[in-house]
């Protein structure tokens, strides 16, 4: 009768990371994905990151929790976005957020990147990609390291196509989706002629106040445009050192918090999870690959001071680059003090190790293993930013598995976009590119409304350079790089990982989050994963590994 007392405590503490009205959520059907166009189908069944900035406050520290949504900063804030980093749209939040910079009145079409229109806000990313672009266009040298998207000595104009004039006379009557994937093939065929008319059309068509598909078009034809003029790599090396400080970053960051799911699924799945999993130990290391602002392991904290018979020692090592630094205010000593006071508060014995290097560097003495312990690790939207044999010899995506295996953890938790934007060609990358994010863009738009301020710079600094990069950047500056779980599942089988079945309860732990958001949203599982989808659309998996 004790035991099934405290079995239930136990399991009542973990089901504490998160608790919300319970609401019905439907399962979602798993199978291929739909045809995009007459001629390319794209599969999509399996799975975004952190973004750097600068600021001149010394040991700021920022999280969601502090800076709600409405704590925007002020238009005189000087910044810019990257194309790309270590944070994407479903990295855990830890580490992002949004201005407002648009008005509401604001609806006039013309791309965003594109436009041609006076610099309303200084922070608007389009203006600091055409500014960038019109530079490299006066540039004598070029820094032969930028391993550009397209290559010099392929980007010729070629010979004038029937095709070419088909698609320029069909230009007008074509819909939305048609263009831009019209105009995407004739960038992958080096077409330019073609191309800077179709990008002409499409800048009449795009809106980042319009339907969910306008939006997302104005981001991909930026993407596009870098790739032409081969500037993709250019754009992203030189936009590094001018992105949002750690406020704007988060404010940014908290609004898509707050209407999308995608950031607590990988929360509460992987707490859920590790939780089981060290049911019975008495002492737990944690290693979090990407723990930004540490706010993951709160709610895991609160939940192991409610053990029966009293909460374990816990030890807790966060690797995160320096690109996290600047987004949370300071270095990683802040989030192991806020940690330390949250477990101090609920009597949970607690010590914290910081890590502040990428994961290519990370090596067995950076993560301070000790005998006695029961490890689990968690990669949270982390390890598709690992190079893999398609971009480094060293293949840090499957050495870093590897390393992780020869540790012995108890269980591993991986969540990923379920995408496959990493070795496939640019076209068919493109296709799928524009299938993912259009379920992405659907979702955020069934929470807001077209004109919403918040929304708009959330998806223009959070999503947009997530999007650019995918299009524009190849080699080692293509850092969106997600892979379908069927090829995760290989991978870490491979490096000697069995699956761990997933229990009743990571799955109701997720539907009784879902509630709060739109019936839509669908839940299903899969080979052991945990899908989470938009209508049809898988879009992120959970998954559990020892």
């Amino acid at each position: 009768m004790q035991a099934s007392q405290a079995s239930q405590q136990s399991s009542e503490a973990v089901h504490m990371l998160y608790h919300q009205p319970f609401q019905p959520v439907e399962p979602f059907n798993l199978s291929p994905f739909q045809v995009l166009n007459s001629n390319i189908r794209v599969d999509s069944n399996s799975p975004g990151a952190e973004l750097s900035f600068q600021t001149t406050k010394k040991d700021q520290f920022f999280t969601l929790e502090s800076l709600p949504p409405t704590a925007y900063v002020t238009h005189d804030s000087p910044s810019a976005v990257s194309i790309s980093s270590n944070i994407s749209p479903f990295s855990p939040p830890s580490s992002y957020v949004s201005d407002v910079h648009h008005n509401s009145s604001d609806n006039t079409y013309g791309s965003p990147l594109s436009s041609s229109s006076g610099v309303v806000d200084g922070n608007e990313l389009r203006h600091v990609l055409r500014e960038l672009e019109s530079k490299l266009m006066d540039e004598s040298e070029i820094d032969d390291s930028c391993s550009c998207s397209v290559n010099n000595a392929v980007i010729q104009q070629q010979p004038f196509s029937a095709r070419s004039y088909q698609l320029l006379q069909m230009a007008h009557t074509m819909d939305l989706k048609q263009l831009l994937l019209a105009c995407a093939e004739t960038v992958s065929n080096a077409d330019m002629y073609t191309s800077e008319r179709l990008m002409n059309v499409l800048e009449q068509r795009v809106s980042v106040s319009g339907e969910p598909l306008e939006r997302l078009s104005a981001y991909m034809l930026e993407g596009l445009r870098a790739r032409l003029l081969s500037s993709g790599s250019i754009i992203y090396k030189k936009l590094k050192c001018k992105e949002p400080t750690g406020p704007e970053l988060m404010s940014y960051m908290s609004v898509l918090y707050q209407i999308c799911p995608y950031y607590k699924f990988a929360y509460m799945s992987a707490n859920v999870i590790i939780g089981e999993a060290m049911e019975n130990e008495s002492r737990i290391h944690i290693i979090d690959f990407q723990i930004a602002q540490g706010s993951q392991w709160v709610s895991f904290i609160q939940a192991l001071a409610h053990r029966p018979g009293g909460p374990p020692y816990l030890r807790v090592t966060g690797v995160d680059d320096s690109q996290s630094t600047t987004a949370r205010g300071g270095g990683l000593h802040l989030v192991g003090q806020r940690l330390a006071k949250v477990a101090e508060s609920c009597g949970v014995p607690f010590e914290f190790h910081g890590a502040a290097i990428s994961g290519c560097e990370v090596q067995l003495e950076n993560l301070r293993v000790r005998h006695g312990e029961a490890l689990a690790v968690n990669f949270p939207y982390m390890l598709h930013h690992m190079p893999d044999e398609s971009v480094n010899t060293m293949n840090h995506r499957d050495r870093l598995l590897r390393l992780v295996k020869s540790l012995s953890p108890k269980v591993v938790t991986l969540i990923e976009q379920e995408s496959n934007t990493n070795t496939a060609p640019f076209f068919p990358r493109f296709c799928e590119t524009l299938d993912y994010y259009t379920a992405m863009f659907e979702s955020i738009d069934a929470a807001r409304p077209r004109d919403d301020k918040q929304r708009i710079s959330a998806e223009e600094h959070c999503v947009a350079r997530d999007i650019v990069n995918i299009v524009a950047c190849e080699g080692a500056d293509r850092v969106e790089r997600h892979e379908l779980f069927g090829k995760w599942r290989l991978r870490l089988m491979m490096a000697g990982f069995v699956p761990c079945p997933l229990s009743f309860s990571v799955g109701n732990a997720i539907r009784d989050m879902l509630k709060e958001y739109s019936m839509n949203y669908r839940l299903g599982e899969k080979d052991g994963a945990l899908y989470l989808g938009w209508k049809n659309r898988p879009l992120a998996t959970c998954s559990a590994w020892r």
